[in-house]
């Protein structure tokens, strides 16, 4: 293992402008590199160029188009201005957060020698599930994909058992396993505020809570209908929806169309307020079908709030017994949260607390860095405490 300090260059695409479960781990995951005493530089798309050091590490912005229908996301599509500032970089490690419009920077690692590692941060498979593929034909494309990027980058990090099974299917022996982590400081369940739940439901009322971007893949509509079932049965439920993106107007259309109790409010930057959300709600809901961690889930779980996941996405394997899953549509998704709320408050949020504190930055810090052949810091144990 290299013991030196090392030059971690990462690039990703399809980053949030301001939120979102890729932009909180590539700042957590920097901020690591940088106490470790490596040199972590993010190069991200953006409206203009733009170099600043920051706590994670050195970010350079390039000027990137933006993707119609996607609200908001930029990618990197000036190749040869990308592999320029590659080279000017001279990184000893490359790491790449794209699947698809960046693979091509695995050939050129291979060709400067630089090891390079891909981070798989969704199913190909999944992805194009919710794009309308069939179930077989996504498997095939996905398949195809994979070899290739197997092929390509040194190391391929899955944050999940269930991110790795695409490419244990197609034979891939240069897997890793690393997972992200959660803000087990910034989120907890004292962030819970009888105020901020009285602004949504009444004493008497169920509160769901729903942090996601609202885009095709994410499956956001779910939720709604999740409510509706709820509803219908007679249980008072109302839905708050933290996030935006391209589906918002339609589904805000389908709210007023079906007299649902629902309540958009778009993108949340004050990231207390949201805390204080998640950790106010009964239960959170993450539908997306094609997750392979989901950071938004964890963070509710590390409020003390209980999660419905797809039972499609790798959630499973991350919440565990503090929460439930359902099938993809809203009436299992209802049963999934009556289910939750048979347990007493008490018991269903420590449980939910406890789960989250398995997912500490530190490990996931860890980890990638093991991925990188960098160093690992040895981190002092504090009984009780963080190190």
């Amino acid at each position: 293992m290299n013991t030196a300090a090392l030059r971690i260059v990462r690039l990703a695409n399809f980053v949030a402008p301001s939120s979102g479960g890729l932009r909180t781990a590539l700042r957590e995951l920097g901020k690591g590199f940088k106490e470790a005493g490596h040199d972590p530089v993010l190069i991200v798309p953006g409206e203009r160029h733009t170099d600043c050091e920051t706590e994670q590490g050195r970010i350079i912005t390039l000027p990137g188009p933006l993707l119609p229908g996607t609200g908001g996301y930029r990618v990197l599509a000036d190749k040869r201005r990308v592999a320029g500032l590659l080279e000017q970089l001279a990184p000893d490690r490359l790491e790449v957060s794209d699947r698809t419009t960046l693979r091509w920077t695995g050939k050129w690692a291979r060709r400067a020698r630089i090891p390079a590692v891909m981070v798989s941060h969704e199913t190909a498979d999944g992805v194009l599930r919710t794009w309308g593929l069939s179930e077989n034909l996504s498997r095939r494309t996905a398949d195809a994909l994979n070899v290739r990027t197997a092929h390509t980058y040194a190391r391929v990090v899955c944050t999940t058992e269930f991110a790795e099974r695409e490419f244990v299917r197609i034979g891939a022996r240069n897997v890793v396993r690393a997972p992200l982590g959660v803000d087990l400081v910034g989120r907890s369940p004292a962030l819970r505020d009888p105020v901020v739940r009285a602004e949504y439901a009444r004493e008497d009322q169920i509160l769901l809570v729903t942090c996601t971007r609202l885009s095709v893949e994410k499956k956001p509509g779910t939720a709604l209908d999740a409510l509706e079932a709820l509803v219908r049965r007679g249980r008072r439920a109302v839905l708050v929806v933290a996030g935006d993106g391209p589906l918002r107007a339609r589904l805000e259309q389908r709210a007023r169309e079906r007299a649902l109790p629902v309540t958009f409010l778009g993108h949340v930057s004050d990231r207390r307020l949201l805390g204080a959300l998640q950790a106010s709600a009964d239960v959170c809901l993450a539908p997306g079908p094609a997750e392979t961690f989901g950071l938004a889930a964890l963070e509710a779980m590390a409020c003390g709030t209980p999660v419905v996941a797809s039972a499609s996405s790798a959630l499973p394997e991350v919440i565990g017994s503090a929460g439930a899953t359902a099938a993809d549509n809203g009436r299992a998704f209802a049963d999934a949260v009556d289910m939750l709320l048979e347990r007493s408050e008490p018991e269903r949020r420590e449980i939910a607390r406890a789960r989250a504190e398995c997912f500490g930055w530190d490990t996931a810090v860890d980890a990638f860095l093991a991925a990188h052949d960098a160093n690992v810091p040895v981190r002092r144990f504090v009984p009780g405490g963080v190190a």
